[in-house]
């Protein structure tokens, strides 16, 4: 990767690339999304199983699409031991952490007559997109299910586009670990389409989590309104602040981590050492060199990868609250002391010994996280995305005489007449 100044004049538009890749739908593809949600809202299982032979290569039925019990079972059984601990692990220390976000309704009584609250209600259904293809993330399903039956929720469908009509042993287990009974041989925009208007053989639900492909998250995006959605979900990002302290070895392996994500993932380092800028740069060639996807990686630094220098580390944070990126790494000397400057990240990770990878997988935070400078705004999967929030009053008539004339005044000032006489009507004691 080149190596830039942020006081370079082609450091802006350098910025621009980075955070505009992958933030603007292609218009063909999202004219043929359109045209799959389309198709699927108005013709159900027939449209739905047109497409997952069209894109996926196998025949579904109303009678195969779902994985019986059967084939659950069987899949799940030939995860190894080892392998299986690790998935139990994983899922252990995630709910641990995600227990944590759990919220309690609540009312409160500022005075006699007066109660206010918030009722705090699980969603009913929610459908967990796990990708699948040339290979299969489990993680994502841990990810997603957890937090969403800690809140609650009563009903979770996962969609997992399978190879060959046959679902994945992991995602098989990682369900299985999750209580999740209900799932489908399906993917792509369609079964997005399929989860947000619901076919003969596919529930409707409330809620649709977990990322994919363009395809998914084009499909995404048009169907919210219809359900609701996590977030649309970029290409992957990792961005690493790091100082003279760093190892160039740890930093560059860390931004190869995400590189090899996609040709389309992010890798910025941020650093005031000029040396250390000029060590991870040859780090990252020397690397790349025994790399299996030396390809995608390399690709993805040369497109949307940089090494910037900046004045020093306060300019480091400024410039890192700007691309807020989905992964943030502090490799400094005192990680907690520049922690206090970050404002938009979707995680940190603190230290030499804190590699994102760990929080891909076993540390407990979710790595369902925003992305494309998404984190100025929003946060990573948890409980909290999984409930609604419904407000409670009740008011005696001695509270509404105290605070009533303000309220109806206040309608009158919106010109809502109505709104004011259902107040005053009370105040009076008359009927309608």
């Amino acid at each position: 990767m080149n190596i830039v100044k942020t006081t370079d004049s082609d450091f802006e538009a350098l910025y621009r690339r980075i955070t505009g890749r992958g933030r603007v739908f292609d218009e063909e593809l999202w004219k043929v999304v359109k045209g799959i949600v389309e198709d699927v809202a108005r013709r159900g299982d027939e449209a739905l199983f047109d497409y997952t032979r069209r894109f996926d290569g196998h025949i579904l039925t109303a009678q195969t699409v779902a994985v019986s019990e059967g084939e659950l079972e069987e899949a799940a059984a030939r995860v190894e031991g080892p392998d299986l601990a690790i998935l139990q692990q994983a899922a252990q220390r995630i709910e641990a952490f995600h227990r944590h976000q759990i919220a309690e309704s609540w009312t409160v009584s500022e005075k006699p007559g007066s109660i206010l609250g918030q009722r705090i209600i699980p969603l009913e259904r929610v459908g967990i997109y796990a990708p699948g293809g040339s290979a299969s993330y489990p993680s994502t399903v841990l990810m997603a299910a957890i937090p969403a039956r800690l809140a609650g929720v009563e009903e979770l469908f996962l969609v997992n586009p399978s190879r060959d009509g046959k679902i994945s042993p992991l995602i098989a287990a990682a369900a299985k670990l999750c209580g999740i009974r209900r799932i489908f041989k399906i993917g792509g925009a369609q079964a997005v389409a399929a989860l947000a208007y619901g076919t003969e053989a596919i529930p409707r639900v409330d809620k649709i989590v977990g990322p994919g492909n363009a395809y998914v998250a084009a499909a995404k995006k048009m169907v919210f309104g219809q359900v609701s959605i996590d977030m649309i979900a970029g290409p992957s990002e990792i961005l690493v602040i790091a100082d003279s302290s760093a190892q160039p070895s740890l930093v560059a392996a860390d931004l190869l981590s995400q590189a090899e994500h996609d040709e389309m993932a992010s890798a910025v380092l941020l650093t005031p050492d000029d040396v250390l800028a000029r060590a991870v740069s040859a780090e990252l060639e020397r690397q790349l060199e025994n790399l299996p996807r030396r390809a995608i990686a390399q690709r993805s630094l040369e497109a949307f990868g940089a090494i910037l220098v900046t004045e020093n580390l306060d300019e480091a944070v400024a410039v890192a609250n700007r691309f807020a990126p989905e992964h943030l790494e502090l490799m400094v000397k005192d990680p907690w002391n520049l922690l206090e400057g970050i404002r938009h990240a979707g995680a940190v990770f603190l230290g030499s010994y804190t590699p994102e990878a760990v929080g891909d997988y076993i540390a407990g935070p979710n790595h369902v996280l925003p992305t494309g400078g998404t984190a100025r705004f929003s946060s990573a999967l948890g409980v909290y995305d999984f409930v609604k929030r419904i407000s409670v009053l009740s008011l005696s008539r001695e509270v509404l005489e105290e605070y009533g004339p303000q309220a109806a005044r206040f309608a009158h000032l919106e010109g809502l007449d109505a709104h004011g006489k259902s107040i005053s009507l009370r105040l009076a004691g008359k009927n309608p």
